[in-house]
C-alpha cells in the first residue's frame, strides 16, 4: 500500500498529501496517475530476513514490502490475512477487490478489520497471521477519533498472547519533510512511535524493504 498521496508539485509524502488535498492522512485515492505503471519488482529474501515469531516489515510505497511479507508465510499452514483497508471510495473498492483476487487460490483466509485489530488477532487463534497494514489501521483510528494509545496497548497484549507466527506490514512515513498540518504531523508521529515500540519487542525481527530488496534491520 502506498505511504501517502501526491499531487503534481507536492512532495511524495503523507504530509504533502494531507496538506495539499485535505484528504485523510493516509489514502491511495490520488494515485490514479500511477496505477497504469506495472510493478515488476520482486522482493528477494536475504540472510537475516527469514520468519520470526513476530516480524515487522517496513517500507515505502510500492517497495515490495507486502509481497515480501506474503513470501515469509508462503509455506505456512492455513494462514490468515488481516486486511485493514476501508472501502472509502470507488478507487479504494477497486484496489481492495484487486488484492482479494491476488490472494485467491494462495491458501489465505482473509479477515477484513479496519479498526479492531487486537480483537481480530484474538479470534484467529493459533494460526499464522499477516496484517497489512498497520499504517491504514492507524489512519482509521485517527480519523475515527479513537483512543490510539489504548488501541496500541491492546495490540501489544494480543501479540503477547499469540501462539503462532505473526507478520506485520507498515509504511515507513517518517523520512520526508515535516508535515504542514496537525493531523498529518500526529499521524507521522504516531506511526513512528508504533514502529519503535514494535521493534523494541524481544520477540520481534525487523525487515526494511527498498526497491523490492529486503534488508534485515533487527
Amino acid at each position: 500500500m502506498p505511504s501517502g498521496v501526491a499531487t503534481r508539485g507536492s512532495p511524495l509524502t503523507v504530509a504533502g498529501a494531507a496538506a495539499a488535498l485535505h484528504r485523510v492522512p493516509f489514502s491511495p485515492s490520488a494515485w490514479k496517475d500511477h496505477l497504469a505503471c506495472p510493478i515488476r519488482a520482486t522482493a528477494h529474501p536475504v540472510k537475516g530476513t527469514t520468519l520470526s515469531a513476530l516480524t515487522l516489515v517496513l517500507g515505502g510505497a510500492r517497495s515490495g514490502k507486502s509481497r515480501h511479507a506474503e513470501r515469509l508465510l508462503a509455506a505456512a499452514t492455513d494462514p490468515v490475512y488481516i486486511a485493514t483497508a476501508q472501502a472509502s471510495d470507488d478507487e479504494m473498492r477497486e484496489r481492495i477487490a484487486a488484492h482479494r483476487a491476488a490472494r485467491e487460490g494462495a491458501g489465505w483466509t482473509t479477515v477484513e478489520e479496519p479498526v479492531a485489530l487486537a480483537e481480530a488477532l484474538g479470534r484467529v487463534g493459533a494460526r499464522p497471521v499477516l496484517v497489512d497494514c498497520l499504517t491504514l489501521w492507524l489512519s482509521n483510528l485517527l480519523l475515527g477519533e479513537r483512543d490510539v494509545p489504548a488501541a496500541v496497548d491492546a495490540l501489544h497484549a494480543a501479540l503477547d498472547a499469540r501462539q503462532a507466527d505473526t507478520v506485520l506490514v507498515s509504511n515507513e512515513v517518517g523520512m520526508g519533510i515535516v508535515p504542514e498540518n496537525p493531523l498529518a504531523r500526529r499521524f507521522r508521529d504516531e506511526a513512528g512511535r508504533l514502529h519503535q515500540a514494535l521493534a523494541a519487542r524481544g520477540d520481534a525481527s525487523v525487515v526494511l524493504v527498498v526497491a523490492g530488496l529486503a534488508m534485515s534491520v533487527k
